[in-house]
């Protein structure tokens, strides 16, 4: 039985290579389609990661926040005592308050103001877990003193290859003199072009009007082996509702779930991909159909020898496979070259993934199956003595 397997001919394979023209155009066709699919993927998903970043790199196992919370570029402030509530909680260690303010950054080469996240730390507490921030934190006890992300946008001046040169950078946040002493990589996001990161002290400096008792972000670290979930559960129920109790990966979620579906901007990624897996479509179609077309005699002659729909059908389907092989892997080798690219020109936070890889090949084959079954309604509708 597997001699006669391996002896029958390869029908689906020798009609694609009989037209090396029209195998290469279909192969180009499904190449672009699935760029496209994995550069948008890509895409949204780098922006939503950078979105996040800040949040997953939270020095905390718990944190509060307003319920009416969205997003940071317009974050809603709740009372600090509710973290001095919080500790009175059986498994919670410490806690920690942060500020977060939109404030207005000078580029003192041309003098142009910007819009930059600005966070409020206590200085002699944790905050986050970026290594660059911890080494550096003991320098923001002094006032006016910050930390310069110089992974954000390049329009607020070249601050991270000065101040390695030089070790010092001075302009001007929110119309006051401030000193740059260290930099770390977090990257522009949907939210922010960019982020500094001051005492909490500068920042009420900074901001005026703003009240010390009212924060932003509450950080909760829980004592050794305490089960999270139930200290999170006892405080949502026994703290007042203008509080949620989230963990740092909740708190991200929460800021991906506005940009996903708050906004346009998962409508639109979710467009490009459905426009490449209609492309795709539509070439693998046009190739199967004009195969069928040209070999419509020979398939007749198969009918009248006995073949049935399904074998030829199963024929398309092989070639439509094929298709995806020859199509896929150049695909995907091109577009793990432009995350690298992209990667390297803006520090978006890009990369291949195992479950888009996967989930591209799945359309890959169901887009070129669905072509092949389209197309297998010619050969239905032919009948052999029409042919001849």
């Amino acid at each position: 039985m597997v001699t006669k397997l391996f002896r029958k001919t390869p029908l689906a394979w020798r009609q694609l290579m009989k037209e090396k023209t029209r195998l290469a155009i279909a192969v180009a066709g499904i190449t672009f389609a699935d760029m496209l699919m994995f550069i948008q993927m890509g895409f949204e998903s780098a922006l939503y990661d950078a979105a996040i970043q800040p949040h997953r790199n939270l020095q905390a196992d718990l944190v509060l926040i307003n319920p009416q919370f969205q997003t940071l570029f317009s974050v809603k402030s709740f009372s600090r005592q509710r973290l001095y509530q919080a500790l009175s909680y059986d498994g919670v260690e410490s806690v920690n308050s942060v500020y977060v303010g939109t404030g207005q950054w000078r580029n003192p080469e041309t003098q142009l103001d910007r819009a930059i996240l600005v966070w409020g730390i206590d200085p002699a507490t944790p905050a986050f877990k970026y290594p660059e921030i911890l080494q550096h934190q003991d320098d923001l006890k002094p006032l006016d003193q910050v930390l310069f992300d110089q992974a954000g946008r390049p329009e607020y001046g070249a601050v991270g290859e000065i101040f390695k040169k030089t070790g010092k950078f001075e302009t001007q946040l929110n119309n006051k003199v401030v000193n740059v002493k260290g930099v770390f990589s977090n990257g522009a996001s949907f939210a922010a072009d960019g982020n500094v990161i001051t005492s909490d002290s500068t920042f009420l400096q900074l901001f005026p009007t703003r009240q010390p008792d009212s924060i932003e972000v509450g950080l909760i670290t829980l004592k050794s082996g305490v089960d999270a979930e139930k200290v999170r559960s006892q405080l949502a129920e026994g703290l007042p509702k203008d509080v949620i109790v989230l963990t740092p990966e909740g708190f991200a979620q929460t800021e991906k779930q506005y940009w996903a579906t708050g906004t346009g901007i998962g409508f639109i990624f979710g467009l490009g991909v459905g426009v490449g897996f209609i492309v795709g479509i539509v070439i693998v179609y046009q190739i199967l159909y004009s195969d069928v077309s040209d070999h419509l005699p020979e398939y007749a002659t198969l009918k009248a020898m006995g073949y049935t729909d399904g074998y030829l059908l199963g024929v398309l389907l092989q070639e439509a496979l094929f298709l995806a092989i020859l199509g896929y892997l150049p695909g995907f080798l091109l577009s793990f070259g432009l995350y690298q690219l992209t990667y390297a020109a803006t520090l978006l936070p890009i990369a291949m993934k195992m479950e888009r890889a996967l989930s591209v090949w799945i359309m890959t084959v169901i887009m070129c199956s669905f072509s092949g079954a389209i197309a297998m309604g010619k050969l239905r509708s032919a009948d052999p003595a029409d042919v001849f």
